[in-house]
């Protein structure tokens, strides 16, 4: 007649240490749960900040700059090409542009139609780095006529401060339709292009030309090939990511704070969390080893009873499989507590926080679920090595 626990129960003294069992089912208990709850709280925060950033196809841009200092005010700031290189190799840099300037000076007006002249300056940059781009953004030597696309922030500050100066407020659809003229003048001649602005731009705060025009009239105008960018454009997969973040800390490279805020956030929130992860694993540990105290002490105490059933012809394996079962539906317990108490405070969490309503999915992320199934599978193994050592030793 094949034996299960409940038959050979009578031959181990399962009653004593009780104290020592229920401590380690505790510590295990809490321990399950920190480390389930910080896995899915990491989840939730990558969520919310990844959902608060302008993207395009997954993509951050930013712009960076050389940051100015008292110490350094005397010296040239700009990005060097063995700079752009270096933050083209970095990992979390998908790509790297620089946004090259005019060293020519450049006058704007809009003839007879809006009385309004001003000094103005132009920048030109890989159009892959351009949000909007249209067909007609193109430029070559004996065109007359220069496509412009501009900021809608500076289309704002015109509309702010027209009124004070007797000026007409102007829509997108307005402004692109008026005739500019750009009056491009520097050392070697002048030269006066027609423009019209052909698209607006969230993204870059600037005045954009084809960068075939820009280089063209530099040379031209004013005899130089390749003038150093002061600021340069990044393609990342997360401007927030925390690496980026201290990397242009390092190189004390400006960025717009606003833009990033949500990084440095994100840092301090996933330090916190891994922290408790990390506390949520010693516990657990601890408590496998309190549990392992407890199984020697158990069998040591039934030391002649378990040499009777092995002196009966019953192998160590097979004694070390019916007494291991005994704990799994523990275990089991034990985790899918933890998973319902995580799932608990995961609906509590977008309940108290305003910005996860409606953002976060109901249920806790997949990742959660694989850490209980594999910390379930790891807590039978142990607990089987455990028993069939100790029988071994017998």
């Amino acid at each position: 007649m094949e034996l299960s626990y409940k038959n050979i129960a009578p031959f181990l003294t399962a009653g004593q240490n009780k104290v020592s069992r229920w401590l380690s089912y505790v510590g295990l208990g809490v321990g399950v749960l920190l480390l389930l709850s910080s896995v899915q709280m990491y989840t939730n925060i990558n969520h919310l900040i990844r959902d608060k950033n302008t993207r395009k196809n997954g993509t951050d841009f930013i712009s960076i700059t050389k940051t100015i200092t008292n110490e350094n005010m005397g010296r040239d700031n700009r990005f060097t090409d063995a700079d752009i290189k270096e933050l083209q190799r970095q990992p979390f840099i998908e790509d790297a542009a620089p946004l090259k300037a005019n060293a020519f000076k450049v006058s704007a007006n809009a003839g007879n139609m809006i009385p309004f002249s001003t000094d103005v300056f132009v920048e030109g940059l890989n159009t892959n780095f351009i949000d909007t781009v249209p067909d007609n953004f193109k430029w070559k030597e004996g065109d007359e006529f220069v496509p412009v696309i501009f900021s809608t922030d500076f289309l704002e500050m015109y509309n702010v401060f027209a009124p004070s100066w007797d000026l007409p407020q102007m829509s997108e659809k307005t402004a692109s339709s008026v005739q500019l003229f750009l009056l491009c003048h520097g050392r070697n001649g002048d030269r006066q292009y027609k423009a019209r602005i052909v698209a607006f731009s969230d993204r870059i705060n600037s005045i954009l030309v084809p960068e075939n025009f820009l280089a063209q009239q530099n040379k031209v105008l004013e005899g130089v090939d390749n003038i150093p960018a002061s600021r340069v454009f990044l393609k990342t997969k997360d401007a927030n990511n925390p690496q980026l973040l201290n990397y242009l800390a390092g190189k004390e490279y400006h960025v717009n704070k606003d833009k990033t805020k949500f990084g440095r956030v994100k840092g301090v929130l996933q330090a916190v969390v891994s922290g408790l992860a990390g506390f949520g694993v010693l516990v657990i540990l601890l408590a496998l080893v309190l549990f392992s105290f407890y199984l020697q002490l158990m069998i040591a105490r039934s030391k002649d009873n378990l040499q009777l059933l092995l002196t009966l012809g019953y192998s160590p394996s097979w004694l070390s499989k019916t007494v291991a079962k005994k704990w799994i539906p523990v275990y089991v317990s034990i985790i899918v507590a933890a998973l319902l108490a995580t799932q608990l405070l995961h609906l509590g969490f977008q309940h108290f926080v305003t910005p996860a309503r409606g953002e976060l999915p109901i249920v806790i992320d997949w990742t959660v679920l694989a850490i209980a199934v594999l910390l379930l599978a790891l807590s039978v193994a142990i607990n089987y090595r455990l028993v069939k050592k100790s029988l071994t030793e017998l």
